[in-house]
């Protein structure tokens, strides 16, 4: 992405402003996130695409000159995962990935999942 462009100001303009590999790995992201909370709702936040569950941020993706990197939006959510997480660059708040192998739906929607259990009744 360039950084001295305009801000994007939805999920699509973010998109179309990416490498085809970096945008079909996102677009992936995206999709699976879609699939996991279906009420929630798209937005720019932080600079990044994101989604907002109930006023909640939930999961954002982002798009870096080397990698791709999924936040779900809290510092415990990848440490629920544990093993599943083996073979990915992670922290606290971050999963990083190649986007030419992408980040598993399955595995995003088990992401969401856990941060969305997270999140008060």
């Amino acid at each position: 992405m360039n950084p001295s462009a305009t801000p994007p100001r939805t999920i699509a303009d973010y998109l179309a402003s990416l490498d085809p590999a970096s945008r079909a790995a996102l677009e992936q992201v995206r999709h699976a996130v879609q699939a996991a909370a279906p009420e929630a709702e798209e937005c720019i936040s932080y600079g990044m695409p994101a989604f907002r569950l109930n006023g909640k941020l939930i999961a954002g993706f982002r798009a870096a000159a080397k990698h791709c990197s999924f936040h779900p939006m809290s510092g415990h959510t990848v440490g629920t995962l544990g093993a599943e997480l083996d073979g990915y660059d992670t922290s606290k708040g971050t999963v990083r990935f190649s986007p030419r192998t992408g980040l598993p739906s399955a595995l995003v929607r088990r992401l969401v999942n856990a941060r969305i259990a997270e999140l008060p009744d």
